[in-house]
This record gives C-alpha cells, structure tokens and sequence, in this order.
C-alpha cells in the first residue's frame, strides 16, 4: 500500500528507540465495523470486494494486448464468490446482518491478512515486537456471531466498542471521529513518484512498460493522478499512491526478472 506501509515501517523504527513491545489497535476496524464500506451503498451494492472496487480502472492500467487476453473482472467474481460460499449463516440471523456478515467475512479473511502481515513485517523489520489483542481468536469468534444492529450500535461504525469503553476512556477519545492510519499528504511526495514515474515511462527498458497501458499512465501522471481519484486498495490508495505502486512493481521486476507468459 505504497506509503501507508513505509509510514508503518519507519513508525516502528522510531518506537523500537524507546521500547521493546508494544500494543496496536489493528483488527478493531474489521470486527467491529470500523470501514467506511460497512455504510457505503456502493461498497454494499458493488457485488466485489468493497475495498477494492475500482475494477475498470486496474483493468485500463493493462496494454490492449494484455487487456485483451485477461479478464480481471472475471477472475475478481470467482474468488468473490468462492469467499462468500464459505459463509455459514445463522437462523436467528436478519436480512441485515446476514448483509454485512458477508463483508466482515470478507474484511477478516481477506483485508485483515493483509494488515497483519505488513505489522509483522514492519515492525519484526526493527525488531519491534508488535502485538494484536483485538485479533484474539475468542474475540473475532465472539464478535462474529453478534447480530449487526448490536455490533454498529447507534447506526455508527464500532459503536459497540465505543458504548463497552464509554466509561473507561476519555468522551472525546470515544466520540471522536474515524481517523484512518497516517498517509502522506506532503506535495513533495507526489513530486517525487511523479518523478520516478516519468523516468520509468521514459526508460525503454523498464519491464513495466510491456505490461502497461502508456497513454492511460501519462494520462494519470499529466493529471497528478487526479484522474484515478477511486482509491485503488481501501480507503488511502489513490493517484500519487498508484504511481507509487507502480514504481515498486517495476522495481520488483527489475530485481527478480521473472519470465511472464500468457
């Protein structure tokens, strides 16, 4: 996730000058409710996986060639549907909750790997010991089996947690609004995957290049990614996290030059 995981990284060095383990609140947004897409009707209504539903547009990323012979819609709908056969419905459960118990099943199986793999990572990386209590396995089974007017409780996102901790907590800590993990917002940021970008876009060999689509890349580099504005992975993923993506993966290319064929 681009500068979401190098914030985390270099946030777990700055900790590890200090202490040796730490606690984090990760896996509370997925049990809990905490998403936007858990509210959203175009996330619900999006029959994708709601954090990633900017299919169209990954799929423009790709040369006609490539595009032509991979159907990423199609590949998306076939893991969506595998997931959701896995789901085991209660009978006490409403229309509602058996809704949004899809998207937890999803968020916990899918989006939460993710987020605890890169805390691993980034903080074993520093020699952090990094701890989850919110993803005890006793939690998550606990909380999975609770009906979804219990779990967003005032019609709000982790509103059960909110009303557990409301007397142990200070009301501007409970009450306070949703604040997504720090993302960069310095303009030097996005002048500096642009300009990475653009090297790579005028590098006749940069091995990203034979896979990309290279009017639509300098579409979203001229426009300082304004033009893929739907975030590509979340909440946070949009036009200068994309470039830098883009530049990791050519990066990566360049270092392990795998043999791709189709």
């Amino acid at each position: 996730m681009a500068d979401v995981d190098s914030s985390m990284l270099l946030f777990c060095r700055e900790i590890k000058k200090d202490v040796k383990v730490v606690l984090s609140g990760e896996c509370s947004d997925e049990i809990f409710a905490g998403y936007p897409w858990f509210f959203r009707e175009d996330a619900l209504k999006s029959n994708t996986f709601p954090w990633s539903i900017a299919i169209d547009e990954r799929q423009n990323l790709l040369n006609e060639n490539l595009s032509s012979k991979i159907n990423l819609k199609e590949y998306i709908d076939i893991r969506y549907k595998q997931s959701l056969s896995k789901i085991e419905f209660l009978d006490t459960d409403s229309d509602q909750t058996k809704e949004k118990r899809k998207i937890s099943y999803l968020t916990i199986k899918w989006f939460m790997q993710t987020l605890l793999d890169r805390a691993d990572r980034t903080s074993m990386y520093n020699g952090l010991e990094l701890r989850v209590p919110f993803c005890d396995y006793r939690l998550v089974e606990y909380l999975w089996n609770i009906p979804w007017e219990l779990k967003a409780l005032n019609g709000r996102e982790k509103g059960l947690l909110r009303y557990v901790v409301k007397n142990k907590l200070p009301y501007e800590i409970v009450e306070r609004k949703k604040s997504p993990y720090p993302k960069t917002h310095n303009p030097n940021y996005l002048k500096k995957v642009k300009s990475m970008l653009i090297n790579i876009m005028e590098n006749k060999n940069a091995p990203i290049k034979a896979l990309l689509n290279e009017n639509y890349i300098n579409e979203i580099i001229n426009t300082d990614g304004k033009n893929f504005s739907r975030p590509w992975f979340g909440q946070l993923m949009t036009g200068p996290q994309l470039m830098a993506y883009l530049c990791q993966v050519n990066m990566w290319l360049e270092k392990y030059q795998p043999k791709i064929e189709i």
